[in-house]
């Protein structure tokens, strides 16, 4: 890489490329109801007024989890975009592709929250570009980290959240994988909160968090039961049988370790806990809401084993 594409690389750490922008709908109950019904978060302060107030709260707060959401753009803003509403980031991920680093997977999010958020509150976000690493040879292939600072603040200005983005963009057919007959999936994000769940994978073994204290299930793991805040907590095995909740069908973009196109579904557990895996043994015009399922793994190479789902046999339907 010459001289003059690192340094026009460079010149972009401590940039903005996204001001500060109000997202489309201020904090509201309907999205958060819909939010938390999805996620099957049974924590009252959400949508109970009392509850809330009883924990000294003045009423109702959003989940932090669902910061991002009150800022996205929505899908109309993604079907015809104008050359005035190109960003900075459109700029940066053209030079990127300048240098043929045109793949790109999130390796990292660090997540900060200042205050809880509270209907009526309207929140805009800004991004400024922190770092731009120096090229890196990774499994994927030889790539650069690319690392943005997002802002989320209230109607007032007052900074409400702050989250630290981290994506590779990287060539695609110069990793380790390439090299393979098929390329490696995308390697899940492991940490001492989840590691147990996926090592119970590898033993074919389905399992679920649970709560020492109030024995409440929970999906995905977490170090806090939301329910009654405890941090004790055990597994139970699941039966591995369940109903598909709701569904996508990926058709783009391409990835070589993915036959296209392929069925991403919200499965709710016979146990009421929900995760999302792959559906199997079937095409996606097969898929329906309700229909059952039933768990089958999938060894998708030696270091990596996940949980798939296939439809249930009659007899295994229940």
């Amino acid at each position: 890489m010459n001289d003059d594409y690192e340094e026009r690389l460079r010149a972009w750490a401590g940039r903005e490329v996204m001001p500060l922008k109000a997202g489309q709908d201020p904090v509201n109950v309907p999205m958060i109801r819909h939010w938390v019904e999805a996620m099957g978060d049974r924590n009252p302060i959400y949508l109970d007024e009392e509850a809330a107030r009883a924990t000294g709260r003045p009423g109702v707060v959003a989940p932090a989890s669902m910061i991002q959401a009150w800022t996205m753009r929505g899908y109309a803003a993604h079907t015809a975009p104008s050359r005035d509403a190109r960003t900075g980031m459109d700029e940066l991920t053209e030079l990127l592709a300048e240098a043929g680093y045109t793949s790109v997977v999130a390796t990292d999010s660090e997540l900060e929250f200042h205050r809880e958020l509270v209907p009526g509150d309207h929140v805009g976000v800004r991004e400024v570009v922190e770092s731009i690493s120096p090229e890196k040879r990774t499994a994927l292939g030889e790539g650069r980290f690319v690392t943005t600072v997002r802002t989320y603040c209230d109607q007032n200005g007052e900074v409400v959240a702050t989250q630290r983005w981290r994506l590779l963009r990287f060539r695609p057919g110069t990793g380790r994988a390439a090299k393979k007959q098929k390329a490696l999936r995308p390697r899940p994000a492991i940490n001492r909160d989840n590691a147990f769940w996926f090592e119970a994978a590898r033993e074919h073994r389905l399992v679920i968090q649970r709560c020492a204290a109030c024995k409440a299930l929970r999906h995905p793991p977490g170090p806090c039961c939301p329910q009654c805040g405890s941090f004790d907590w055990d597994t139970v095995e699941a039966a591995g049988t369940g109903h598909v909740h709701s569904y996508v069908v990926a058709h783009h973009p391409p990835h070589p370790a993915f036959d296209m196109p392929y069925v991403v579904a919200l499965v709710e557990l016979a146990e009421g806990t929900r995760l999302i895996a792959n559906l199997t043994g079937l095409a996606p015009e097969e898929v329906e809401i309700g229909m059952p399922v039933v768990v089958d793994w999938l060894e998708a190479d030696p270091d990596l084993t996940l949980p798939v789902f296939r439809p249930a046999r009659p007899e295994e339907a229940r």
